[in-house]
């Protein structure tokens, strides 16, 4: 997984000059090979392996056309990820919806989609049926370990999370599913986020592994796909370590052979459900430097702001920066890298070394790829920036245009 930038200062200033900073910029041959690489990891997998990739990640259709066109699926939560997904030629199966406190309406357009649907909790089968006058072709549920498994600080512990099935709930929903004919199952859970300890996937492998056994054994069903989620992290500080991929593949494929395997049950589809880890590395927020302000501390002042990254302001995430030209320059000068929004947590960075900054220097802020522009917001009457997607041949595409004041207004009565 490299994190090398695929441009320069000249690069991006011809970028600028018709696209002005701040943007959004993703890497098209890098997300590729890094689809390519994840896909011979697990090749091993009789019944096959495909991502779901997690629509909340990177809302964008230019971005999903490069899922769809590998092969994978869209992993979708809501009506607007539905319909993204559907605009890039993602459709039926290859949509996996996980309802979370979810509207019928939502419900019924996934449904008449062919999505599957992945159900959140035992009262939305009912609910389901009772207002579709029909059950899906698949049975599908999340599921929620409780106690077997600890979460981490993102995501939560399981006991404590909003989502999923108890066992019980799952061995009696799976039944009742058999009961009404179903012949098409799936089984899910997630419990990680940004998640760079290979152990953990397999740990949770093992837990989701015997729970179909258990349910193959006393329901009597075969499991057609087993989901186990997405929540694989990046190396965002630099002295983090990218996750082992190979080793949580070779995980897996022990357990599934000893679990599932060799207890009889038939080869199914091994699926996730990752956003992060396959375009987070090839994003960055590009901005310029603006203002220097010094009082207590040493303040750069940047032309973005927390509506165009929140992570470093919400829960203090670490995003490397990279001052274009100065890449060889010794980092001697200590800085907190603020943007405009009247709010003290808007800073990309706090007490960072960087080379000497200057009015009109370049910053790229790495691993934007993911939950970057996605999280956004309008909050202080800040106005979204563009995406642009580097082309394979070098040229740079507007994925998504820049907000104007108009848009802001657009919603508006007066």
């Amino acid at each position: 997984m490299s994190n090398k930038l695929p441009f320069n200062k000249e690069f991006i200033e011809k970028i600028a000059a018709k696209y002005p900073t701040p943007f959004h910029l993703y890497d098209e041959k890098q997300i590729k090979e890094n689809i390519a690489n994840f896909k011979a990891t697990f090749d091993w997998i009789e019944g096959g392996f495909k991502d779901f990739f997690a629509v909340k990640a990177l809302p964008n259709p230019r971005i999903l056309k490069i899922m769809q066109e590998a092969g994978w699926g869209a992993d979708c939560s809501s009506l607007p990820e539905l319909l993204l997904a559907e605009k890039a030629g993602i459709t039926g199966e290859n949509i996996m919806f996980t309802a979370n406190n979810t509207p019928l309406s939502e419900m019924k357009k996934a449904d008449s989609m062919g999505a599957i649907i992945n159900f959140d909790d035992i009262s939305h089968v009912k609910f389901f049926e009772d207002n579709l006058g029909h059950l899906p072709k698949i049975g599908c549920l999340r599921y929620n370990p409780g106690p077997l498994k600890q979460g981490n600080e993102i995501i939560g512990n399981p006991e404590e999370a909003k989502y999923g099935f108890t066992r019980e709930q799952a061995l009696e929903t799976f039944a009742y599913f058999k009961s009404k004919g179903i012949k098409r199952f799936g089984l899910h859970t997630m419990v990680a986020s940004n998640e760079i300890n290979p152990d953990y996937f397999i740990e949770t492998a093992e837990i989701l592994f015997d729970l179909a056994a258990e349910i193959f054994k006393k329901v009597g069903i075969e499991f057609e796909f087993i989901n186990l989620g997405g929540g694989i992290g990046i190396p965002y500080k630099p002295e983090d370590q990218a996750i082992d991929l190979q080793k949580v593949s070779n995980g897996i494929k022990d357990l599934y052979e000893t679990k599932l395997i060799n207890n009889g049950h038939q080869p199914c589809k091994i699926v996730m459900e990752c956003g992060r880890y396959v375009t987070g590395p090839y994003g960055w927020l590009i901005t310029k430097v603006k203002h220097f302000k010094n009082i207590y501390k040493k303040y750069a002042g940047v032309d973005a702001c927390m509506a165009n990254l929140m992570r470093p302001g919400m829960y203090g995430a670490y995003h490397e920066i990279t001052v274009l030209g100065k890449e060889n320059q010794e980092k001697n000068k200590v800085y907190d890298v603020a943007g405009s929004l009247c709010e003290n947590n808007d800073k990309f960075a706090i007490d960072r070394k960087l080379p000497q900054l200057e009015i009109g220097d370049i910053l790229a802020i790495h691993n934007t790829g993911a939950h970057g522009y996605a999280m956004g917001f309008n909050y202080n009457g800040k106005l979204r920036s563009a995406e642009l997607l580097l082309k394979e041949n070098q040229e740079v595409e507007l994925i998504r245009r820049a907000e104007t004041v108009d848009d802001y207004f657009s919603t508006l009565n007066f």
